[in-house]
C-alpha cells in the first residue's frame, strides 16, 4: 500500500486521543528498494504493490537503478469497476492486474461504499449466467479473466469456493464481454476514506 504509518508495532498507530491515526511521509521508491533487497537476497520470489494509481507506478517504473519492476498491482476490479485506464496501463509495462473484490463486497456501511448497487443481483450478469446454466459470480469472475485479471474472490462457503473456480468450462463472446464492460459504474466499493487525508492516498487521481 502507498499509505504508509508512523513506524512500530502497531499496525494503525493513533494520537494520544485516539482519534487521528498517525501517518508518515514515506518515500515510496525508498521502501520499493528495501523489497529489491529482500529479492536479491532470495527471502521472497516476487514484489509486487497494492492499491498504487498510475502516478505512484511510476515513480517505481522510473526510479534510477531499478532492478524488479512491481509484476502485479493488486486492485478493486469487478464489472461496475473495470479499471480501464489503469489497465491498459499495467499491461503495457508487464504488470498484472489482481483484482480484489471481483464479486462487489458486504454490505458493511461501516467501510463499503453503498452507492453501488450489489454486483450479484445485476441483471445483465443473471441473463448470461442462466446462458451459461452459471452463477452471477463466475460470469463476473469469467469476464475478469478473459480481460487477463487475476481474481481473488473470497468466501468461507466451500461449496461458493469449489463454483468460484468452475470458470474454464465456457468463454464470454466478444458480444457479452463488450455489454459487461458497459456496466462499469467509476465507483468504487471499497474507498478507504478513512485514509483519504493521506498525503499518498491514491484514489484522489483518475487512476
Amino acid at each position: 500500500m502507498p499509505t504508509a504509518f508512523k513506524p512500530g508495532d502497531i499496525y494503525y498507530p493513533r494520537d494520544e486521543s485516539g482519534k487521528f491515526i498517525i501517518y508518515h511521509q514515506t518515500d515510496l521508491c525508498a521502501t520499493w528498494e528495501a523489497l529489491e533487497a529482500c529479492k536479491d537476497a532470495g527471502l521472497i520470489k516476487s514484489i509486487g504493490v497494492s492499491n498504487f494509481n498510475k502516478r505512484q507506478l511510476e515513480l517505481i517504473l522510473n526510479k534510477p537503478g531499478l532492478k524488479h519492476k512491481p509484476v502485479s498491482n493488486q486492485v478493486e476490479c469487478h464489472p461496475y469497476f473495470t479499471q480501464p485506464k489503469l489497465l491498459e496501463f499495467c499491461q503495457k509495462n508487464d504488470i498484472v492486474i489482481v483484482g480484489y473484490s471481483p464479486l462487489g463486497t458486504s454490505r458493511d456501511a461501516s467501510w463499503v461504499n453503498l452507492k453501488c448497487p450489489p454486483l450479484l443481483d445485476d441483471e445483465l450478469l443473471a441473463s448470461i449466467a442462466k446462458k451459461y446454466n452459471k452463477t452471477t459470480a463466475q460470469v463476473a469472475l469469467r469476464f475478469n479473466v478473459q480481460r487477463g485479471v487475476v481474481v481473488i474472490p473470497k468466501s468461507f462457503n466451500p461449496v461458493r469456493i469449489k463454483e468460484n473456480f468452475q470458470i474454464f468450462d465456457f468463454s464470454l463472446s466478444e458480444t457479452e464481454m463488450k455489454a459487461i464492460e458497459g456496466l462499469n459504474k467509476n465507483i468504487r466499493f471499497v474507498e478507504l476514506l478513512m485514509w483519504s487525508d493521506h498525503p499518498e492516498y491514491p484514489f484522489h487521481d483518475d487512476y
